[in-house]
């Protein structure tokens, strides 16, 4: 399909359709599973072996009157991560309902949800669902730590994530850069070397190369509460990796190979460096060992903001490339608002896993559909 026509179909399927009642949940899920289904024909007649999955936000699967049931959905064959949940008691709800994960700002949270949930006594005998159960850190673990950083990244696998949530744009010299906005974000990162850095000033990531946004930003800033903090004592592996790879400070800009390279050395530091004797240090690399990389290709399918990033094939061939130069196929997924990147992943990397995110409901079935903004 030519770049022409999934640009359309997605900005055709971008309006969502409004919630009005509880009973329209049968057809919402309806809607939603027709587009799954669509997406794993594509992706299966591409040679993909996996079922596509569903990454709702919260409110369409909580509560008793929910858009969405999710159970409908799992049981069509379809995994379902919801996100974005920081509170206990919504995290003990949808562990109640058996989603399949929860990405959160707070892994140490989910955490201690999860282990307070397998502790109930109506838990007992359900060791396979928890055993399975993915805790995913959203953008590493951003209340904790500044966001899509390594000492982020350091601290999910810390509270034993067993997947990390990021977000990628497309550098000038097309590189995977892990950021949230389409542009070097001030309320994040400041200039490495003093000078002002204001929203007036944002620099796309289309327009910078890798090697400039970490030689000219610092994305240390701290804004999201108490327990959010950027004190790199608490980042040992992430100052031993920015020093063994010659970089500025563990809070530049990274990208989706470093951040593959990073789990790695953060296996080693526990596994039989300077991190060994630490009480956890086994815990620890073995989580690592394993750990999924939930990587999003943060584009808006919308005409008005075309010009912010790179168009959905760079993007998507961009990324699924790095996943594949470092054999990551079997650990990583791809997940998308804009379902164009998604339907071009099932067709030229089939190897990699797609998430299909919604904040809303689609408006139609099929895989150019897209589901808003995270």
């Amino acid at each position: 399909m030519t770049s022409k026509k999934l640009q359309g179909l997605a900005v055709l399927f971008f309006s969502p359709l409004l919630l009005t009642s509880q009973s329209s949940s049968e057809s919402n899920t309806q809607t939603v599973i027709q587009i799954l289904q669509s997406a794993q024909r594509e992706a299966t007649a591409h040679g993909a072996h996996y079922a596509p999955v569903l990454s709702p936000i919260d409110r369409l699967v909580a509560g008793p009157a929910a858009p969405i049931d999710s159970q409908a959905v799992q049981k069509a064959g379809f995994p379902v991560v919801v996100w974005t949940v920081n509170d206990p008691n919504a995290m003990a709800e949808l562990l109640a309902k058996r989603v399949d994960g929860i990405i959160s700002d707070r892994p140490d949270l989910l955490r201690e949800a999860v282990s307070k949930a397998r502790g109930l006594p109506e838990n007992r005998g359900e060791d396979a669902y928890f055993a399975k159960f993915d805790a995913e850190g959203h953008r590493g673990g951003r209340d904790l730590r500044p966001e899509n950083t390594l000492p982020a990244f350091e601290s999910g696998l810390d509270q034993l994530v067993t997947t990390l949530e990021t977000d990628t744009g497309v550098t000038a010299d097309r590189v995977s850069l892990i950021s949230h906005e389409p542009f070097i974000n001030p309320q994040t990162c400041r200039r490495a070397d003093g000078g002002e850095y204001t929203s007036p000033d944002q620099i796309l990531i289309k327009d910078i190369s890798m090697k400039d946004a970490q030689n000219q930003f610092i994305c240390d800033k701290v804004f999201r509460g108490p327990q959010q903090r950027n004190d790199l004592s608490l980042s040992p592996v992430a100052v031993a990796f920015a020093k063994q790879n010659g970089l500025r400070s563990p809070y530049v800009p990274t990208h989706a190979a470093q951040l593959f390279d990073f789990v790695h050395f953060y296996v080693s530091y526990y596994k039989a460096g300077a991190g060994r004797e630490q009480p956890d240090a086994e815990k620890r690399w073995r989580n690592a060992e394993k750990v999924r990389f939930n990587l999003e290709t943060k584009i808006d399918p919308r005409p008005q903001y075309a010009g912010r990033t790179s168009g959905p094939e760079v993007f998507t061939d961009t990324l699924a490339k790095t996943i594949e130069s470092k054999g990551m196929e079997a650990r990583s997924d791809i997940q998308s608002f804009d379902f164009r990147t998604l339907s071009l992943a099932a067709r030229t990397h089939p190897k990699i896993q797609t998430v299909f995110l919604i904040e809303s409901i689609p408006a139609a079935p099929g895989a150019g559909a897209s589901g808003g903004r995270k």
